[in-house]
């Protein structure tokens, strides 16, 4: 007797389980990727970075959503709780996992265009890290509730 009311209650179990599942989809469709960068600009730094920010990145991104390989792009600041947690997230936002196929290829020309050789692009990364630290990065996708 106890095998089968254990049976019953594990089938009715995997049945409330596939019902929430299946209910929790019906209540969002998947939006845009987006790829997160969270920075720790270094102190003194601030007004560097974000010339570097306003110029150099702003114009690349500017560049992919003109082609259409990003739909959009977008720096969070906030503040710090310690020294190894991010004061800028910078945020590009891809129309769907799709649109990353082939994106490296895609992309290429117009980052030599405006970074330069892959060497240039190195040095310029390294400077970079003299006035700022790369914290993490995370990449999501936008639930849009129904």
């Amino acid at each position: 007797m106890n095998r089968i009311v254990m049976r019953t209650l594990m089938a009715a179990a995997v049945v409330l389980g596939f019902t929430a599942v299946s209910r929790a989809e019906d209540s969002y469709t998947e939006g845009p990727v987006v790829d997160m960068t969270f920075v720790k600009v270094k102190p003194g730094h601030f007004e560097e970075y974000i010339k570097f920010i306003d110029t150099e990145w702003k114009a690349l991104n500017e560049a992919l959503k003109k082609e259409g390989l990003i739909t959009a792009y977008r720096v969070v600041g906030a503040p710090s709780y310690g020294h190894e947690d991010w004061d800028l997230m910078l945020v590009v936002e891809y129309k769907n996992m799709a649109a990353l196929d082939g994106l490296d290829d895609k992309s290429k020309p117009i980052v030599e265009k405006l970074a330069g050789s892959n060497q240039k692009m190195e040095e310029g990364t390294a400077s970079r890290g003299e006035i700022r630290e790369i914290i993490g990065e995370k990449m999501g996708r936008e639930l849009i509730l129904k």
